[in-house]
C-alpha cells in the first residue's frame, strides 16, 4: 500500500462531491478508481467491504466515505474525506437555492431540474456495477448478485429478505 496523500484525497474527493447527483454513492466507481486502481492504497475487497459496512451501519448513506477516510488516515482522513464530501455540496446547494428563490422558471433551473434524474439514475447504476465486479470473485457471487437484480426488479420481495440470504450463503461457505 503506499503513502496515503489527505490533501489530494480531500481535493479529489471535494471535487467529485460536486457531482454526486443521487447521492454519495453515485461517485463511488470513481472513488474506487482513485483509491484502488491509481493510488493503490486499499485493494478492491477492501474498497467494497468498507462500502458494505458503511452501508450496513446506521446514519446517512455517506458513512462508507468516513470509514474509507479513517481506513486510509486514521481520523485525520476520517475527517477530510467527510468534510470534502459535505462541504462543497452544502455551499452549492445553498447557492443554488438562493438565486432559483429569486427566479424559480429559469429555463436553465428548469432544464437542469429536468436532466438530473437520468444522470442520477445512470451513476446509480455505475456504482453498482463497480461494487459487483469489486465483491464477486466467481461464478457463485456473480450468479447470486444477477439473481438479486432480477428479484429486486420482478417481485415486491423486501431486501432485508435477500441480505439475510446472502449472508447465509457466506456463512456457508458457500460463497
Amino acid at each position: 500500500m503506499d503513502q496515503v496523500d489527505i490533501s489530494a484525497l480531500g481535493l479529489h474527493f471535494a471535487l467529485l462531491s460536486l457531482m454526486a447527483i443521487g447521492g454519495v454513492s453515485s461517485i463511488l466507481p470513481d472513488m474506487q478508481r482513485y483509491v484502488v486502481e491509481a493510488n493503490h492504497w486499499l485493494s478492491a475487497t477492501q474498497f467494497a467491504d468498507a462500502y458494505a459496512l458503511g452501508q450496513a451501519a446506521p446514519g446517512p448513506n455517506m458513512m462508507f466515505v468516513t470509514l474509507l477516510g479513517w481506513q486510509l488516515a486514521g481520523w485525520a482522513g476520517a475527517i477530510i474525506a467527510s468534510a470534502a464530501i459535505i462541504v462543497p455540496p452544502l455551499l452549492l446547494t445553498l447557492a443554488v437555492t438562493r438565486l432559483n428563490a429569486k427566479r424559480p422558471d429559469a429555463p436553465l433551473g428548469r432544464a437542469i431540474r429536468r436532466g438530473l434524474g437520468p444522470i442520477a439514475i445512470g451513476l446509480t447504476l455505475s456504482s453498482g456495477w463497480i461494487l459487483a465486479l469489486s465483491a464477486d470473485h466467481d461464478w457463485r457471487g456473480a450468479l447470486l448478485t444477477l439473481l438479486t437484480v432480477v428479484l429486486m426488479l420482478r417481485t415486491r420481495l423486501n431486501p432485508m429478505w435477500l441480505i439475510l440470504a446472502g449472508a447465509i450463503a457466506g456463512m456457508a461457505g458457500i460463497l
